[in-house]
């Protein structure tokens, strides 16, 4: 049985003031899509409905976030959300999601996708995603991971290093050779000429038996929390065992705590199947900036007017579409983002010092 994981869970501090606690980026209804502005995790979710049925679609997120997420996506009952009570990283979500299918199928084979990306061309996902599904239906011991074809040398994002084609798949699939993390330049520079590594796309297809058994493997005290919650699920304790449980669970990445170890062992193999698509992860202003359209001066503006003179390359952006306008003179590669409660300005070459900045803010502008 096939089913459907959105991980929905990061807090979006390099996109404040408008991503913010109790609206997470996620949320934020900012992407121009056919005429209207919809939410990363709008279109997160239209991607999952073309890959398995309407009851077979989760999201895993904070269960802070429940009220937003069912008003916003009402296809989504209280069943098909899984709750965190408090962040806990990738890997006990996806542990979380894997208990869940397999205590409703022992057979669930279930795909992990984000909730941060814009992904084109849309077939050429489906079509990888199907391909991940089909591989771990024909052996559930593989762990399916997706590979983005690099356009740049990026160092913001981990790579994964081609082994050999795996049969039958027209090198669409390969066995991964190995994880690498976020590289210097230099690296990235030597992998992106390569041609042998591709972006890891943080994207997975597993069959939940497999999972939970490399999870008590790797993590055997995690495991037994889980394994209470497993029993939980369905009862009246369910709630009350998840709460106490969740917060005990050690923090780490499925690619530490899952791929990376499992790439050492013999009774599982970990396949890369690779995705030609256009990939941006929206996770920080100037790369929201890539989806808007640019004028002469390449300034780009989205629900604010922007008047400007001998000023360009800046990115202006306001929380809903009104008539306010932000005048701009003698100003270059500037970020400004104004909210209700907040307005931020900041050169775009610190934008990465915004999540510095949200964590000396108090409390009640984070």
């Amino acid at each position: 049985m096939r089913y459907a994981m959105i991980m929905a869970g990061g807090s979006g501090t390099r996109l404040w003031p408008m991503s913010r606690d109790g609206q997470p980026k996620q949320l934020i209804k900012f992407i121009h899509e056919d005429g209207k502005t919809v939410s990363l995790l709008e279109i997160a979710a239209g991607r999952a409905s073309k890959l398995v049925p309407a009851d077979k679609q989760y999201i895993c997120t904070g269960e802070r976030y429940r009220s937003q997420i069912r008003e916003g996506l009402p296809s989504f009952d209280d069943a098909h959300i899984l709750g965190e009570p408090q962040p806990r990283d990738t890997v006990n979500a996806i542990a979380f999601a894997a208990a869940v299918f397999a205590k409703e199928s022992p057979d669930a084979i279930f795909s992990v996708l984000t909730a941060d990306q814009l992904i084109d061309p849309a077939d050429v996902f489906h079509k990888a995603m199907d391909l991940g599904y089909k591989l771990v239906e024909e052996d559930p011991s593989r762990l399916v991971t997706f590979g983005i074809k690099p356009d740049h040398p990026a160092t913001g994002y981990g790579y994964i290093e081609h082994g050999q084609p795996l049969d039958g798949t027209d090198k669409q699939a390969f066995h991964v050779a190995r994880f690498i993390e976020k590289p210097p330049l230099e690296k990235a520079e030597a992998y992106f000429e390569s041609g042998r590594y591709d972006w890891n796309a943080g994207m997975f297809v597993f069959h939940a038996g497999t999972f939970l058994k490399l999870y008590e493997r790797f993590m055997p005290e995690n495991a037994k929390l889980i394994k209470e919650l497993a029993a939980a699920w369905g009862t009246d304790k369910q709630q009350a065992v998840l709460d106490d449980i969740y917060p005990k669970l050690e923090k780490t990445s499925v690619d530490y705590g899952i791929m990376e170890p499992a790439a050492g062992e013999s009774d599982v193999s970990i396949v890369g199947v690779k995705m030609e698509i256009s990939w941006l992860d929206v996770g920080s202003w100037p790369a929201y900036g890539e989806t808007l359209d640019a004028d002469a001066n390449n300034n780009k503006a989205a629900g604010v007017k922007i008047a400007a003179h001998e000023s360009s390359n800046n990115i202006v952006i306001g929380e809903s579409d009104s008539d306010h306008t932000i005048a701009l003179i003698g100003c270059d590669d500037l970020i400004v983002i104004r909210t209700d409660r907040a307005t931020l300005v900041v050169p775009k070459d610190r934008a990465q010092d915004i999540k510095k900045l949200h964590d000396e803010l108090p409390d009640g502008l984070k």
